[in-house]
């Protein structure tokens, strides 16, 4: 894989200044503590995890990694204790940040950890203290409500199992000494008169819901930056060379002669500057550049992006490419740089049996994409979680196109309660407030990654309403207003109102995908709509016990496995058989995309391509191989190019838009 300079080093330096990291002589000891499964990574963690710089779309060269081992307590008497924080004590247990708490990893290994406390120490460079600079905290994910205490002040709270945030603590460090950092995390994962978006956490897991994560399980860090800076960079690159821009920045902070930005894009690949511009922050800027190599599967391209605002310089990258619809062949198909490319990849859950939401390191991480893009595969489906900022990049560079999940909130009609017989969810006026806020949280965070294609909002009616359509359609006209630039899969599923880009089937084990057959809540295929299956297959595969998540009551689920297959070789034939089956539909309907159930196994669940500790590949690989390439052929001898041409040709071209196209105005005149 191709890294780029600023990446490397930045790495480096990252590693170079964890090893200095100050931490308490009187503090406890951390202990790696065994768990029911682990990978071939876990003992190579160390006490000085993920090293390499976290947020590679806003990067800056002055940063200290504050990963490591800190101080855990409990937080018995819950929020209450908020009033007194455990200010210059030492906590009770050492816990290995970043990794979630209930983790093997993390030392803690704990169970229902609403409310905990951390603390560290840390020092700040000294050449970090001068009028042009300011030190901001950065957390790259705590779940799920945060408040962050420096020097016994204060510093800033956040609400949100899955986001960056960053505190300004320029006011708050001491200029020379140590400095005291505590937090305060509330976790409710799904406690009773809870809903929170949390993906597949549960406080007792079943067949299809794990083991939650609690508090920090994404990388802390500091990092220099100038006075007035750069808080989000939005950057949209087109196929033909366009590349619209937004530097968004901080308050004044007394130079209010800071407004405009320089900007300097170079290839990855190539020498030379691509553009070196002038823009003004806090509003979009459109640029050109001539002839871009563009971003595909095939060749992911990308070019660096550096930004220069006043004293504060950032380095980030971007890939050309365009995500639309049109129509083919009379069918409604997704394109990437105006041609219609069959996505076809796994269910990417993303949790590990070490560190459950946090890859034990970066190589482990990148393992199982290496392992979807060796077989063919070039897409995965995220599913119901949010990864770290280095999980996108590492997809933007391999070529492996995302669909995006929004994490769920857990109250849906599955497992059947009785308050949900009727198909309403119940989730209070307030809980579906926060669901949006995150929402659109998600879409603001990652909306700068080419290689995300697709938003889901839904996943199979988990904390959406059965018989809600007007909410369907807001929720997608949201993410539309915010992200105008990709498609847009309301409902991964059950319950379509008709809303979005995609009319989405799950079916298990065999697929069927923009077929005029049916079956489940999916309902009839809407042929107005792109026809894409969001989950099948789900073929099964018992494994001896040193590759099994090692908990009796997981262990006594695997029968509830869709199908079960004795050996590799019965698995292989059966998993098989249905990509024959979708490669028909692929053939004769209106198919335009797959997902296959999933890349790994978790916890009861023995269904993935890898076993859930990746010591083992069920795929025959040369096999594997082509088959997929099978299914892109399919697909291209239905056409790729819009009817009546290229883009921009005459005759019976009809090319959507997204964000003012047919569907978008329909969707507008539902809402009233």
């Amino acid at each position: 894989m191709h890294f780029p300079l600023w990446i490397t080093a930045l790495s480096l330096l990252g590693a170079a200044t964890a090893s200095s990291f100050k931490r308490q002589a009187d503090g406890p000891e951390y202990q790696l503590k065994t768990g029911p499964l682990d990978t071939d990574w876990t003992k190579q963690v160390g006490t000085n995890p993920w090293p390499e710089y976290p947020r590679p779309q806003l990067a800056r060269s002055e940063w200290k990694n504050l990963n490591g081992v800190w101080q855990y307590q409990n937080a018995s008497g819950g929020a209450a204790e908020l009033a007194t924080p455990p200010f210059n004590k030492t906590l009770s247990e050492a816990v290995l940040v970043p990794f979630c708490l209930e983790s093997a990893l993390s030392g803690i290994m704990g169970s229902n950890l609403i409310h905990s406390w951390y603390r560290t120490l840390f020092d700040v460079p000294s050449s970090w203290f001068d009028s042009e600079k300011r030190v901001l905290l950065n957390f790259g994910a705590v779940d799920y409500q945060t408040s962050v205490f420096v020097n016994g002040k204060l510093a800033g709270n956040n609400t949100g199992g899955y986001f960056h945030f960053a505190l300004d603590v320029t006011d708050l460090v001491n200029t020379n000494g140590t400095n005291e950092l505590i937090v305060y995390t509330y976790d409710p994962t799904n406690t009773d008169g809870t809903s929170i978006p949390l993906g597949k956490q549960r406080l007792n897991p079943d067949h299809i819901n794990y083991t939650p994560c609690s508090g920090i399980w994404q990388t802390v860090w500091l990092e220099s930056a100038g006075r007035q800076y750069i808080t989000q960079l939005d950057i949209d690159a087109k196929a033909d060379g366009s590349l619209n821009i937004t530097v968004h920045t901080s308050g004044d902070q007394g130079n209010s002669s800071v407004g405009s930005f320089d900007i300097t894009v170079h290839s990855q690949g190539a020498e030379g500057v691509a553009l070196q511009e002038t823009g003004q922050a806090n509003a979009p800027t459109l640029f050109k550049i001539d002839s871009p190599q563009v971003w595909s599967p095939d060749s992911p391209n990308l070019y660096n992006v550096t930004v220069k605002l006043g004293s504060d310089t950032v380095t980030s990258y971007t890939g050309f490419r365009t995500l639309s619809k049109g129509v083919i062949d009379s069918l409604p198909r997704p394109l990437l740089n105006g041609e219609f490319v069959f996505q076809f990849g796994p269910l990417d859950q993303g949790y590990w049996p070490d560190g459950l939401h946090s890859p034990p390191t970066y190589e482990a991480m990148v393992s199982d994409l290496k392992a979807v893009k060796e077989v063919g595969f070039n897409m995965v489906r995220k599913h119901i979680k949010i990864e770290p900022g280095l999980f996108y990049r590492a997809c933007d560079e391999l070529g492996i196109m995302v669909v995006q999940d929004m994490p769920a909130m857990p109250t849906y009609p599955y497992p059947y309660r009785p308050a949900c017989t009727d198909g309403a969810v119940h989730v209070t006026p307030e809980q579906q407030q926060e669901f949006e806020r995150e929402l659109a949280r998600m879409v603001e965070q990652l909306k700068s990654h080419p290689s995300i294609t697709t938003w889901v909002i839904y996943n199979e009616g988990w904390g959406q309403s059965r018989y809600d359509r007007t909410t369907d359609v807001r929720l997608t006209s949201l993410v539309r207003s915010l992200d105008p630039t990709r498609l847009i899969n309301t409902v991964s599923g059950w319950h379509d109102h008709g809303a979005g880009d995609f009319h989405d089937n799950h079916h298990y084990s065999f697929p069927q995908c923009g077929t005029p057959f049916w079956g489940g809540d999916s309902g009839p295929f809407d042929a107005s709509r792109i026809g894409f299956q969001g989950e099948f297959g789900g073929v099964g595969n018992n494994v001896s016990i040193e590759h099994l998540w090692n908990v009796p009551h997981a262990i006594s689920q695997i029968n509830q496995t869709y199908e079960l297959a004795e050996t590799l070789e019965g698995w292989n034939f059966r998993v098989r058989a249905t990509f024959a089956d979708l490669r028909s539909q692929v053939e004769a309907w209106s198919c335009s995309g797959a997902v296959y159930t999933q890349t790994t196994d978790v916890e009861g669940e023995v269904n993935g391509l890898l076993t859930y500790d990746r010591r083992v590949n069920r795929m025959d690989v040369e096999r594997w191989k082509g088959d997929i390439e099978g299914m892109y052929e399919a697909a291209r001898n239905r056409g790729t190019v819009p009817d009546g041409g290229e883009e921009g040709g005459e005759g019976q071209v009809r090319r959507y838009v997204v964000g003012v196209d047919e569907p978008f105005k329909a969707e507008m005149m539902m809402m009233g």
